[in-house]
């Protein structure tokens, strides 16, 4: 063994920095592999918020780490999955932070048919379990359409061959909307057609479709992959217009073809489908209006036999009629005689009772009125002598109580009021010596003068109370 180099001494190999190292080797991978294409199954799928999608390839033996920038994401021409096998087309480079090495997707593919319908199966049974293709969502087809909205591509010859077999069976108006059935974002452009007609509102400029045809013709499975993407299949189930879809052969299934109202086997049987031949609907028109009028005929005729028939059975009607113009006649005859004497009689009778009948009338009327005028005095005689009760006792009422309000009644007690002047005397000290006295009692008035001994009294005779005359215009009058 060699004795070990002591410490410092120098050596042939440069040295290197950890990122002068991941540096080579990035430019070393990068430059030997530029444009690869690899095939495995796509494993640990993830969409960053910024777009880019980060996955890993696996096969049996090796896992090799891939990721896809926003700008390409949009372009693939699959959606990724966990567990699709694809193939994928990028370069190699190497993630230097992390020590790993990584493709950049520029493209990807499905690898073999085989993966596809792999996909396809796991797609149906998804959409189906969501209700996309239940029988309940299907739409009647119109039995025939003023406009058909046909989606496809303008140039190719399938919108030949619809137009076509339209014109043969029964020419429709017809609105194309050009999209492109095949490759990146045809998917799309598809889903945005149907959803377009579908927004066409009724009475517009652009008149709406009653039905609507989704055709494409033939191809693989990677042609019509467009028409299996679920953008294209929830469109289809989505459209209030009634949707055919042709897409393809006849041996050609498409995920749309189970979401569309009703699938044709080509485009060419869509337009035999969306309308009848109007050779034939002429046709049936000429033989049920044949058959109508022959059968008016034949109803006619056994009418008019039958009403001979009946007719022979039935009397002459002329024999009934002038029998019974005879009895006419012999009635009206006879009427006219009657109101004659009739009209006699009633007036001889009138005359007789009309005399009576003035007579006793006036007679009774004046009776009547008799009677009444008597009835209207005894009654007014009541009211009059009720009336003045009435008003005597209500005067007795109010003298009794006039009576107790009167100062009278205090003077027949043993009282006395005394007045000076016509005025009344309440105290003492307003009585002067030698002052004139007239005293009031119950039965007459005294006069007196007074002095400091007391009044002399002089005995007159009594005077009456004063009336108080009442005006003659006063309509009370006196209570007294």
């Amino acid at each position: 063994m060699s004795p070990s180099k002591p410490p410092g001494e120098a050596h042939n190999q440069p040295e290197l920095s950890v990122s002068e190292l991941s540096q080579s080797l990035k430019r070393t991978v990068e430059s030997n592999f530029d444009r690869v294409r690899v095939r495995g199954e796509i494993s640990g799928f993830k969409r960053a918020a910024s777009g880019h999608m980060y996955m890993a390839l696996k096969d049996d033996n090796a896992v090799l780490d891939a990721v896809c920038w926003r700008g390409v994401a949009g372009k693939l021409a699959i959606v990724p999955e966990d567990g699709l096998e694809v193939i994928v087309t990028g370069k190699l480079t190497t993630y230097p932070s992390r020590s790993r090495y990584q493709i950049v997707v520029d493209g990807m593919e499905m690898a073999g048919e085989g993966a596809l319908l792999k996909l396809l199966e796991d797609r149906k049974r998804k959409l189906a379990a969501e209700g996309l293709f239940a029988a309940e969502g299907k739409q009647t087809l119109p039995w025939l359409p003023e406009v058909i909205g046909v989606v496809t591509s303008p140039t190719g010859a399938v919108i030949r061959d619809i137009l076509h077999r339209l014109a043969d069976r029964f020419p429709r108006r017809v609105l194309v909307w050009p999209v492109i059935v095949q490759g990146d974002g045809s998917a799309e452009k598809i889903a945005a057609a149907i959803h377009g007609f579908n927004k066409i509102e009724p009475g517009g400029d652009i008149p709406r479709p009653d039905l609507l045809i989704v055709a494409r013709g033939g191809g693989s499975v990677e042609d019509l992959w467009s028409f299996n993407e679920e953008v294209v299949v929830r469109a289809a189930a989505a459209s209030d217009i009634p949707l055919i879809s042709a897409v393809g052969h006849e041996t050609d299934i498409t995920l749309i073809d189970y979401a569309a109202d009703k699938r044709a086997p080509t485009p060419t049987a869509a337009a035999e489908i969306a309308v009848p031949v109007r050779a034939d609907l002429q046709v049936s028109i000429l033989d049920l209006a044949r058959r109508l009028f022959a059968a008016l005929s034949r109803s006619t005729e056994e009418r008019r036999v039958r009403l001979e028939g009946l007719a022979r059975g039935l009397r002459d009607p002329r024999d009934m009629l002038q029998a019974h113009q005879q009895k006419l006649d012999d009635v009206g005859e006879r009427l006219n005689r009657a109101l004659s004497v009739g009209v006699e009689n009633r007036r001889a009778n009138l005359g007789l009772v009309s005399a009576g009948l003035r007579r006793s009338v006036i007679e009774r009327r004046i009776e009547q009125g008799r009677e009444q005028l008597q009835r209207a005095e005894n009654s007014l005689r009541r009211d009059i002598d009720r009336l003045v009760q009435d008003k005597n006792t209500r005067l007795g009422s109010l003298a009794k109580l006039l009576q107790s309000y009167s100062y009278e009644g205090v003077l027949a007690r043993g009282f006395a009021a005394i007045r000076s002047q016509g005025t009344v005397v309440t105290a003492a000290a307003g009585v002067n010596s030698g002052q004139e006295l007239d005293i009031q009692f119950h039965d007459g008035h005294v006069s007196a003068i007074a002095g400091s001994g007391g009044a002399k009294p002089a005995r007159s005779a009594p005077r009456k109370p004063k009336v108080k005359t009442v005006p003659e215009d006063d309509p009370q009058g006196s209570l007294l």
